[in-house]
């Protein structure tokens, strides 16, 4: 709605943004409408829902499908979790912004680290030569000049015709397989699952994202799940990450690899760090849906965690309980 506003006119956008601030806030799940007016079209009113999920307020993953298929997605997702260079283009401001919020919520529970500008300035592009991890967005006006710079080991997306501008060819082997493929299933059939889930959310958008996030949390939670189990306190009644034990109680090859890598990066060692230090007692989503799988385990399999990992599509359950 900004971009169409700003398109025609931008002394449009800040009597929109004035009304939506003026309206009240919404309770999660519930809708706002906002009357204004627009040339050729006299005054309109748009409906505006709130996620029930807070994490998921402004994210809009039916951008980021409508741009990306399921595997380029998945490539891209891969990418980010071991900390790479990752530049998104496109034509439309929206678009960019849109995009990068919704893939920086499929990273939950964790957060990326490291330099985040979903919409980069012209006058800032020389900020892709850093040889440091970063998620940008560049319009494609600026793809000549990214051309003409020393940019190395980056994966270039065009958002525009979905398809990649420069990548490593690596991408595809970054991730667990089986999980991976598992997790590329649900996506697939992700509006049949929104579907069924609309008499719940009757907003359609709303019940997507759920669908969505649920899948990669799910993701997460087969990979990581079990990280509480290794979380013990010492002598001094601090709470302490047992590494190794952690990545040993694995028995998937593949996801040990993965492990090994993935556990390097600033985003995992920010997970733990947070858990280190957090009360116990205190439980997000995240923590609610891998208790929920840890309850399900016989007491000698929560203990080695030897069959952990035995398939994200067969196993896929949608929890809705906040």
């Amino acid at each position: 709605e900004v971009e169409k506003r700003r398109v025609i006119s931008p002394a449009l956008v800040q009597p929109f943004m004035r009304g939506i601030m003026e309206a009240p806030f919404p309770a999660p799940g519930r809708k706002i409408s906002v009357k204004n007016f627009l040339p050729g079209s006299g005054t309109e009113v748009i409906e505006l829902c709130r996620p029930l999920d807070s994490r998921l307020e402004h994210v809009d993953f039916e951008c980021l499908f409508s741009s990306l298929s399921v595997r380029h997605l998945m490539k891209v997702f891969a990418s980010l979790l071991v900390e790479r260079r990752v530049i998104f283009t496109a034509d439309k401001l929206s678009t960019l912004s849109k995009c990068c919020h919704a893939v920086v919520a499929l990273l939950y529970p964790f957060t990326w680290q490291h330099t985040y500008i979903p919409v980069l300035p012209p006058s800032m592009i020389d900020i892709v030569c850093s040889p440091t991890p970063f998620f940008i967005g560049l319009l494609s006006s600026s793809l000549t000049r990214l051309r003409e710079l020393p940019v190395e080991e980056v994966l270039v997306v065009d958002l525009c015709n979905n398809k990649f501008l420069r990548q490593m060819e690596d991408e595809d082997f970054i991730l667990p397989r089986k999980l991976q493929a598992a997790l590329e299933h649900i996506l697939d059939q992700r509006n049949e699952m929104a579907n069924e889930k609309e008499e719940d959310t009757p907003n359609g958008t709303c019940s997507l994202n759920m669908v969505v996030s649920e899948a990669f949390v799910r993701f997460f939670v087969e990979i990581v799940g079990h990280y509480s189990l290794f979380i013990v306190p010492n002598e001094k009644e601090e709470r302490i990450f047992q590494r190794e034990a952690f990545r040993k109680s694995v028995s998937s090859r593949s996801l040990r690899r993965f492990l090994e890598v993935f556990m390097e990066t600033q985003m995992f060692g920010g997970f733990i760090q947070d858990r280190e230090f957090r009360k116990q007692g205190v439980k997000s989503l995240f923590e609610l849906r891998a208790q929920d799988y840890l309850d399900t385990l016989p007491g000698s399999e929560q203990s080695g965690v030897n069959r952990f990992l035995k398939g994200l599509g067969n196993k896929m359950k949608f929890l809705h309980k906040k």
